[in-house]
């Protein structure tokens, strides 16, 4: 039990508050300045002049939409390139590798170490990049064991901190929680055998004890440490050490240390900590984690009531521990774009009222990390070409990281006021919920007709070796192919052109002949670097899942709508609003003509349906399974299409498929069902002579194996070079006995693996599995790469081929 008094907690964040907000810019400014940076345009001076202009815009801009600058409701929530990287920094934990990157004095990393342990250098491979929890953000693996130096090694979260108190704002600093980074972090190389990242607890705990220290000593009322580990039942992690480490942690850093005031920055700070407000993020923190964290003497608790649901509390309705805490109630969707019913969150915000907390809070449910900046950024009306403007409809059913945080003012004005406080808002809101569910093209009869009249039989291919035999015979191809994941290197010249064909400065005819210029070019590359089956590389695409959309019913797209999905990665996902078909064919145009310039084997390049909706801001008024049937439909006409057009080979990447797996384990077969269903559905009207690819990335696979193998593809590729054949002996053990082509070459890196590298992998891998199932491919598609890393990778990758297919 908490052992500080139970009097009611002052009311924190009255304004309301939110857990974290876009970082990239609205205009992508971060993104810019970082690879101006890393191409050497820029030296770190710059870069930190336009971070630090970044940082305080972006804490005015939150002040001006309601969060208070004086109390800490403001989130400092900062990176240059990832959250979990930078407790990596914070704590010097570097991998041996990248040891001689610190500094000798203090254990800190400069800028240019910090993104060399993201990107890799030379023969050193970065750290291993997955899925956060279960958005598309990606975070980079920390590798911990015995040895891994971990101390408070970099000051950077407090001089932030001063930086936007200097302009004029009481931010509140934001960390990846302990116990989540270390249930995160997997055992480095050299770890000994039974450790766990969690046995370094103690020592990490006592970094950020003395990080809160450092921050009280500033002045920092408030620190934000989200554990979304305890949302979750999914991770390498026992329930009982999970809690355990949380009990533990907290103790020590909420208890052990004392909470300080507002005249802590002028005393003796050593055991002073700021407030401590902890979230759970990305689910239902549950009766049991709730209990867990009221226990400790934390001051505040975050809870994802969006995905999550309100707690039961204990037989008289309240939890033990929160009479002397704030409870911030997660209620504005931080995780999609359509506004909030206003009037229903308040009533979750009500249902709370008898769990005992000494406060309530509004809040979001998660950062606002992962939604664009700001609805106003986007043109309504008709433009010049897909995607320059969104359709007028679209306005009043969106809310963006600025409208949430008007959602979340409003919420908490009415929680101070009452509801009659802000009258004209919550009518605004309930006639935006209502146009949207009775707007043309939601529901459209003949899709909802056609999903309706699916059997089991739409969902099933013939035998596998009936399969085999007859593509065996169609293709002709070697032992080890070789071959791409789709995409070649987009260069300046091929965005220009889309660009201005975008914005109707190109003419159709010109627009095709630039694309067809360059097939042609990635073709006669392809050729000449001996692989095995082609691709047309996806000039024509400005993104894998963007490009479909625009050429589906049911999809808008954006203009401005950036999210950043990894470092300075950037996509802007759809909006998917209706039911879904596909108008005419996508891709067949392109595939034909590269089809005609080649008498290799070509692929049809299409992403799957699980995929389309993970990378998308998907519909919230309809079960995503029967989305996902529904572009699983659209999906099917395309491949009968590509087939028709004489195409052999056919790929739907569902590099998505991991990522939407519930973190809770009692949800994972439904979903399970309808996603590995979704994909039979697209891919199941073929002949046996045509094979089936698929692609996987970004993901710990260990846990859907088994729907890898019902995905019934002839060939699945997946990343994994940067775990170096992790997944092969996995798959083996599972008894996986069709094609396989697990990654060679990391995408996600600069450095050009040598041969001896791409050599000793593809070795692992036929150690591991029947050569004759194995092919030869990159981790991901080549989309963000230049041609100078590109070409002399694939030259070394076909050499290492051949040189393995030799010894066979």
């Amino acid at each position: 039990m908490s052992t500080t008094p139970t009097s009611p907690a002052p009311a924190a964040f009255p304004g309301g508050t939110i857990l974290g907000y876009p970082r990239i810019g609205r205009r992508r400014e971060l993104k810019k300045a970082v690879e101006s940076f890393w191409a050497g345009r820029t030296d770190a001076v710059d870069l930190e002049v336009t971070a630090g202009a970044l940082r305080r815009e972006t804490a005015r801009r939150l002040t001006s939409l309601g969060l208070n600058p004086d109390d800490g409701s403001v989130p400092g929530a900062f990176s240059y390139y990832d959250q979990v990287l930078d407790v990596v920094a914070l704590l010097g934990a570097v991998p041996e590798r990248f040891r001689d990157l610190l500094d000798d004095e203090d254990g800190s990393l400069e800028l240019d170490g910090y993104f060399t342990v993201a990107r890799g250098r030379g023969e050193d491979a970065p750290l291993e990049m997955t899925k956060w929890f279960d958005t598309n953000y990606h975070y980079l693996v920390p590798e911990i064991s015995e040895t891994t130096p971990i101390s408070f090694a970099d000051h950077r979260v407090v001089r932030e901190y001063a930086e936007a108190k200097e302009a004029g704002v009481t931010t509140r600093p934001v960390l990846v929680g302990p116990v989540t980074f270390l249930a995160l972090s997997k055992a480095a190389d050299e770890a000994g055998d039974g450790f766990h990242p969690l046995d370094r607890l103690a020592d990490v705990v006592a970094a950020y004890a003395e990080l809160l220290r450092a921050l009280a000593a500033v002045g920092a009322p408030w620190v934000q440490l989200d554990e979304p580990a305890l949302v979750t039942d999914s991770l390498d992690v026992p329930a009982e050490r999970l809690h355990a480490a949380v009990a533990s942690a907290y103790r020590a850093l909420a208890t052990d240390l004392t909470k300080g005031t507002d005249d802590t920055a002028s005393e003796d700070t050593v055991g002073v900590r700021p407030a401590i407000l902890v979230t759970a993020p990305f689910g239902s923190l549950g009766d049991d984690g709730l209990a867990l964290l009221a226990a400790t003497d934390v001051d505040a608790i975050a809870i994802d009531l969006v995905k999550g649901a309100v707690p039961a509390g204990t037989l008289d309705g309240t939890v033990p521990g929160l009479a002397d805490k704030t409870l911030v109630a997660g209620v504005v969707d931080g995780h999609n774009v359509w506004r909030a019913d206003l009037a229903a969150r308040l009533d979750v915000v009500d249902a709370l009222r008898d769990l005992g907390a000494g406060a309530l809070a509004v809040g979001t449910s998660t950062s606002l990390l992962h939604v664009p900046h700001d609805v106003e950024d986007e043109v309504f009306g008709d433009g010049a070409r897909t995607g320059t403007t969104l359709d007028p409809r679209l306005r009043d059913w969106l809310a963006f990281a600025d409208q949430k945080v008007g959602e979340v003012a409003t919420l908490a004005r009415a929680v101070d006021l009452g509801r009659d406080a802000v009258a004209d808002e919550l009518a605004a809101s309930s006639a935006a919920v209502a146009s949207r569910a009775t707007a043309a093209g939601v529901v459209v009869p003949a899709v909802r007709d056609r999903a309706a009249a699916l059997t089991d039989a739409d969902f099933a291919r013939g035998p596998y070796a009936e399969r085999a035999a007859a593509q065996a015979a169609r293709l002709n191809l070697p032992p080890l192919p070789t071959t791409t994941i789709g995409s070649f290197p987009q260069t300046p010249e091929i965005r220009k052109a889309r660009a201005a064909w975008t914005q109707g400065e190109l003419s159709d005819a010109d627009y095709s002949g630039a694309m067809r210029e360059e097939i042609g070019r990635v073709v006669r590359l392809q050729e000449d670097l001996g692989l095995d089956v082609l691709v047309h590389g996806e000039p024509e695409r400005n993104d894998m899942v963007q490009y479909f959309a625009e050429h589906l019913d049911g999809f808008a797209v954006t203009a401005n709508g950036w999210v950043q999905s990894y470092g300075s990665r950037c996509v802007r996902p759809p909006i998917l609003w209706g039911d879904v078909q596909r108008p005419a064919p996508i891709t067949v145009e392109w595939s034909a003509y590269t089809a005609s310039l080649t008498q290799k084997p070509v692929k049809g390049m299409l992403t799957g349906p699980v995929t389309i909706l993970a990378w998308s801001f998907v519909r919230d008024d309809l079960p995503l399974g029967d989305t996902a049937n529904q572009v699983g439909l659209a999906l099917r006409d395309e491949i009968a299409d590509l087939e028709a057009a004489g195409i052999g080979i056919v790929q739907v990447d569902e590099p998505a498929l991991r990522e939407l797996l519930p973190l809770r384990r009692a949800d994972q077969e439904e979903y399970l069902r309808w996603s590995v269903g979704s994909f039979r559905l697209a891919t199941s009207g073929v002949d046996v002579a045509t094979q089936v690819h698929t692609h996987l990335c970004y993901s710990e696979f260990g846990e859907v194996i088994g729907a890898i193998d019902g995905l019934d593809a002839d060939v699945t590729s997946v990343e994994a070079a940067r775990s170096r054949m992790e997944i092969v002996p996995e798959l083996a053990d599972a008894g996986y006995s069709r094609g396989i082509g697990p990654g060679v070459y990391d995408i996600h890196s600069p450095r050009v693996p040598s041969s001896e590298e791409v050599t000793e992998l593809l070795r692992l891998a036929v150690k591991a599995i029947d050569p004759a199932l194995v092919w030869v491919n990159p981790d991901c598609g080549l989309k963000t790469r230049r041609y100078p890393e590109v070409e002399p990778a694939l030259a070394h990758l076909v050499a290492a081929a051949r040189e393995v297919r030799a010894t066979l």
